[in-house]
């Protein structure tokens, strides 16, 4: 249900309460394409859902898609551009480059809407639905997406090497990085949850196994057994794109079980860890969302939309574009 107050529009959803969304140009709301693409939302779930019965894990990339995208420039699908004579695509970025995927799978999507609805659905649009859908068919929580996003003219590749928070990030590093989102620290925790389904590359938890702070050592928040099963596949030198859960007893299902990893020293990544050893406040949110997975899907849904309403180009701002990476 979208309200009208003034020039601000209040969507309210049975899940998520979001505050007036008044853009530059333009408004986000979620009945955005019901008229000129009434079939939009159908269009991007359908693909979605069989991208990910083809590949669970496939629901991870897109929202992770959907993340590195906003923190660079905005919502804008600037992440999907390919270098070309004027742009250097983001594609290439350090936190990118071999690791980010989904491409195809927004390409399939922007085609089919192009057929029912000609330059109308943006890809930044597309980005955003497809990573609500792709938590949902994961196990996770429903939110109403605001929609009216358009794309980019441009890339940032060295906005995407600096402001995507990274695995060896200290938290301090990290709470920054979200702040510069406008996103506090409940948004943080309840965000770095996305883990709780995918994969990662050796080469993004190779530090902690071997040489943590430069001393030659493991980290010591690493539970030894767990840290021992890693060093298996991933070596101290080979082996960088060797995959491993982010979370290891559900991988593909979007559940608090990631939390729970977190507080028994079997988070992947360090920046998982250091939310449960390096601050009292973020300390005090993991045990929240390890004991209710309820409280943690619900500011999951409601972070997301916040997120997802970073910096958006609306309007006559920006463009739609007719291919997603052009």
């Amino acid at each position: 249900m979208a309200i009208q107050l003034g020039r601000c529009i209040v969507v309210v959803s049975l899940l998520v309460l979001i505050s007036p969304l008044c853009m530059g140009g333009g408004y986000l709301f979620p009945q955005f394409y019901d008229k000129s693409c009434p079939k939009a939302k159908e269009i991007v779930q359908s693909i979605v859902a069989q991208a990910v019965a083809k590949e669970a894990r496939m629901a991870a990339s897109l929202l992770r898609l959907h993340f590195h995208d906003c923190f660079v420039k905005g919502c804008d699908a600037s992440v999907l551009l390919d270098s070309s004579m004027n742009i250097i695509s983001e594609k290439g970025s350090v936190p990118n480059k071999n690791s980010l995927r989904g491409f195809e799978v927004i390409d399939e999507i922007k085609a089919a809407l192009e057929r029912a609805c000609p330059q109308t659905v943006s890809c930044a649009d597309i980005v955003t639905l497809a990573a609500r859908d792709s938590t949902v068919l994961a196990g996770g929580p429903y939110w109403e997406v605001p929609l009216g996003r358009r794309d980019s003219l441009g890339a940032s590749i060295s906005g995407s090497n600096r402001m995507i928070p990274a695995p060896n990030d200290t938290l301090p590093t990290i709470i920054t990085k979200f702040k510069l989102q406008h996103l506090d620290l409940v948004d943080l925790v309840a965000l770095s949850g996305g883990h709780t389904i995918g994969l990662s590359r050796c080469t993004s938890f190779r530090q902690r196994l071997y040489n943590q702070t430069g001393n030659g050592l493991a980290d010591n928040t690493l539970e030894e057994s767990f840290a021992a099963k890693l060093r298996w596949g991933c070596p101290r030198s080979g082996g960088d794109n060797n995959l491993f859960p982010l979370d290891k007893v559900s991988p593909t299902k979007f559940d608090n079980l990631y939390y729970k990893n977190i507080l028994y020293g079997t988070g992947l990544l360090s920046s998982d860890q250091i939310l449960f050893t390096k601050s009292p406040d973020t300390m005090a949110l993991v045990k929240l969302y390890a004991e209710n997975n309820e409280i943690f899907l619900e500011h999951f849904a409601k972070s997301m939309v916040k997120m997802g309403n970073i910096s958006p180009l609306t309007g006559y701002e920006g463009q739609v574009r007719k291919n997603c990476s052009l």
